[in-house]
């Protein structure tokens, strides 16, 4: 009887120990999340000229487009298009719900997170997406990246609407800036991969460029240049689709 007794409280302890555990891990992947959502994204409200460019296989520049991307809170972002060929476009993101308003439309369009901007840019790569908030997962371990450390880190997407189902993701190991990460769809499959350029190698602060490689189709390479950030806040009108579709010029 003793016996039974004493393995139980240490069957007992040690399904406890297990379950903080996971708690504890489960709280650090949210940590090292947010530390490389700020260097991404920085405050939450933000507002962010964004230029993106595609390139040739040889190298050469095809195209460049130039977006102005306001972010709030609990998942909500309005692109405005500023290049000439799409001057006057909108795409709007709240919550798990897009839309695109054309110039002289009166009735916004649904759409999805992967819907194509530029190249291989999507609405989801430049939108409001927080990895601390819209992933779980777990720390794979310490591994060498160009010659430094980091730590690898695999996620699952935990609601449906965003760009990537999993993302396998590499962050600097002390300050958990984020390097690299290859991205998948809804169907497993690898769609791009992605590198995290930094605004100084020495002490970063933020990202200053993502650069995407296809890896279902072209293989071409699309830069996201965040040209410059502010902290602005919009009014909450400007996050209302038909109130979009009926003010144009947002003033």
């Amino acid at each position: 009887m003793f016996n039974f007794q004493k393995k139980l409280r240490l069957t007992t302890l040690s399904l406890f120990m297990l379950g903080c555990s996971q708690i504890a891990h489960a709280d650090d992947l949210k940590s090292l999340l947010k530390a490389a959502d700020h260097f991404r994204l920085g405050e939450e409200s933000m507002q962010v000229e964004t230029q993106i460019t595609t390139f040739n296989r040889d190298g050469s520049k095809e195209k460049e487009r130039t977006y102005l991307v306001y972010s709030r809170p609990h998942r909500q972002s309005l692109v405005l298009m500023q290049s000439p060929a799409e001057k006057g476009q909108k795409i709007l993101m709240s919550g798990d719900d897009f839309w695109m308003l054309l110039p002289g439309s009166q009735r916004p369009l649904r759409i999805t997170p992967m819907q194509k901007l530029l190249g291989d840019a999507s609405i989801g790569d430049i939108a409001t997406t927080t990895w601390a908030d819209d992933y779980e997962g777990n720390v794979i371990g310490e591994e060498q990246c160009e010659g430094r450390s980091c730590l690898h880190l695999s996620l699952n997407a935990n609601r449906k609407s965003v760009a990537y189902q999993h993302i396998e993701l590499w962050i600097g190991k002390t300050l958990h800036e984020p390097l690299k990460a290859d991205l998948y769809v809804q169907s497993e499959k690898l769609a791009k991969q992605a590198s995290f350029v930094m605004n100084k190698a020495q002490a970063p602060t933020e990202v200053s460029q993502m650069i995407l490689l296809d890896q279902l189709s072209s293989h071409k390479e699309t830069r996201v240049q965040y040209v410059s950030r502010k902290s602005k806040v919009v009014p909450d009108q400007w996050l209302n689709p038909m109130f979009l579709a009926k003010n144009p010029t947002l003033e």
